[in-house]
This record gives C-alpha cells, sequence and structure tokens, in this order.
C-alpha cells in the first residue's frame, strides 16, 4: 500500500514539474506524553469528601481506560459529602485546585470527577497539562450522540446549578430537561443501588415527555450506572466518568500545546499570601521570581 501511494505521488509531482527528494514514510501511533518513557497516567480529582464515591469513579475508570492507562483518584482532605450547591462547588473547586497543584507533575492529564466541574475553568489556565471534567465531557458525548439530551440527576436543589453549568458550556439551548430524585439519600455512595428503578423512571420519562435523544447521568454517585442500563432504555446513555476518561485520553494523544496568549494563558505573576506552596509553586510555575 505505502509503495502504491508512493507511485501515484511521484506521478502527480512529475506532471507538474515538480522534483522532489525522496522522502521515507514514517508510519507511527507513538504518542508523546508529558513524562516521555511513561505509560499515560490520569489523575482523577473527587472534589468531595466521600470515600465511597471515590470507590465508583475508580472503578469506572478502569473499566473505561485503554490498555496501558494508569488511573489514579484522589479525595478532597476538606469540603461535603457531595455537591449540589453553588457554594459547595466553591469549596470543591478549592480542594481540587490545592490537589490538582500538589500532584499533577506526575500525570498526563487530569479530571475533575464531579458534575458542575468545579473549578475546571480555572485549573485549565494554571495546569500545564490538559484539564475535563465530568459534565464538559459528558455534554461532548451527548452531542455527537444526538440533538436534545436530558440530566438525570440525584438531588433537586442541584437542578438550577447544573443549568447554569450546561449553558456556560453553550449547550443550553439542547437541553431537554433535568429530572431529579425527590427523595432524601441515605447513602450518597449507595445512590446508585438504592434508586436504580426510580432513576430510570425518570430517564423514560425524559425520553416520552421531554424528548430526549440522549440520557446524561450526572454526578460521580451514578458513576457506572450507564453500563448496567445499557439496552434497557430506548435511546444513547452517556456516564461523565467514562466520558472524561476517553476525552483526557484523547487530549493527550492529540497533543495540541498550551496556550500562552489569549483568555487560558497561565494567570500572570503578582504578589501571594497564605497559600500553601503547592499553589504558590503553580502560580510561579516556569516564571521568574
Amino acid at each position: 500500500m505505502r509503495s502504491a501511494v508512493a507511485a501515484a505521488a511521484a506521478g502527480l509531482t512529475r506532471k507538474a514539474g515538480i522534483t522532489m527528494s525522496p522522502q521515507p514514510i514514517v508510519e507511527s501511533s507513538a504518542v508523546t506524553l508529558a513524562r516521555p518513557g511513561a505509560a499515560m497516567k490520569l489523575l482523577l480529582i473527587n472534589p468531595n469528601i466521600s470515600d465511597s464515591v471515590s470507590a465508583l469513579i475508580r472503578a469506572e475508570a478502569q473499566r473505561s481506560a485503554s490498555a496501558g492507562t494508569e488511573i489514579e483518584v484522589l479525595t478532597a482532605p476538606f469540603g461535603v459529602a457531595y455537591i449540589e450547591t453553588r457554594f459547595e462547588a466553591l469549596l470543591g473547586a478549592y480542594a481540587a485546585a490545592e490537589l490538582a497543584a500538589e500532584h499533577h507533575e506526575r500525570f498526563d492529564a487530569v479530571i475533575v470527577a464531579a458534575f458542575g466541574d468545579p473549578g475546571l475553568a480555572g485549573l485549565r489556565e494554571a495546569l500545564p497539562i490538559p484539564v475535563t471534567g465530568l459534565t464538559e465531557a459528558a455534554l461532548a458525548s451527548a452531542h455527537l450522540l444526538g440533538q436534545r439530551f436530558s440530566i438525570i440527576a440525584i438531588s433537586q436543589r442541584i437542578q438550577a446549578w447544573y443549568r447554569e453549568v450546561v449553558t456556560a458550556y453553550g449547550y443550553g439551548s439542547r437541553l431537554a430537561s433535568i429530572r431529579a430524585l425527590d427523595r432524601p439519600l441515605s447513602s450518597i455512595g449507595a445512590a446508585q443501588d438504592e434508586h436504580a428503578q426510580a432513576l430510570i423512571a425518570l430517564a423514560e420519562r425524559a425520553v416520552d415527555e421531554d424528548g430526549a435523544d440522549v440520557i446524561v447521568l450526572a454526578g460521580a454517585p451514578l458513576a457506572g450506572l450507564a453500563r448496567s442500563l445499557k439496552g434497557r432504555l430506548p435511546v444513547p446513555v452517556v456516564d461523565g466518568v467514562s466520558s472524561a476518561v476517553r476525552h483526557a485520553e484523547t487530549l493527550v494523544a492529540l497533543q495540541p500545546g498550551r496556550a500562552t496568549r489569549g483568555s487560558f494563558a497561565p494567570p500572570p505573576l503578582k504578589p501571594n499570601r497564605g497559600l500553601s506552596p503547592a499553589l504558590e509553586r503553580l502560580l510561579t510555575r516556569g516564571r521568574p521570581a
């Protein structure tokens, strides 16, 4: 096949009167990583304090990752059990920033592993590696699978904030609905097991009544549920963790470079006070003091 391509190219250049020196055709699928010689390594940051949710994130990330990709999940050292308000997202963003600043140098990409993506845009400014989040990745996947999507969530309170996040990402016109559980959660890590039938019923109503072409299961507590629902709903079902892992792998493989100008350039150097050593190092990374 390569010889045929080379011969065709040579014929075209002769007809055009162009003289070209023979060049070898190199085929390679290798990916240049941030840490040359190592396997691709992804850091997933759970910006809430629930170890049971981190376990769900880890299990789904490992199932979704390509062969050879290494997964590490870190849990916020402070914050709340699960995030459903703007203020809780603010706390989660700070926790994610601390963990990312301290650990990012060992990884090729970072994933904010909570729906709503607390702190994602700021981390994209500051980190020298690709960053994505569960919401951003899930919406990108849904965008490729249908015209309108519905989000199925675990909390009524969460809906207004989720709607704001969807709009900020530019998908507001494609949001068919947000439907959520309206019952207390006895255990955040067991939400998908305890409420599976109710979540399925919400998804079916989103399809039948709201016109959803795709269902997005919102939140790390529902990580992995999409796999068990495959074939049980009449439209595609998207999981945030699996989407984020696959999109992160793609971003690493694409090697798109990093912004040095524009709105996602690193924050400008300026005096600071009271920051952790890791955050201070991140803010001065690659720039003279």
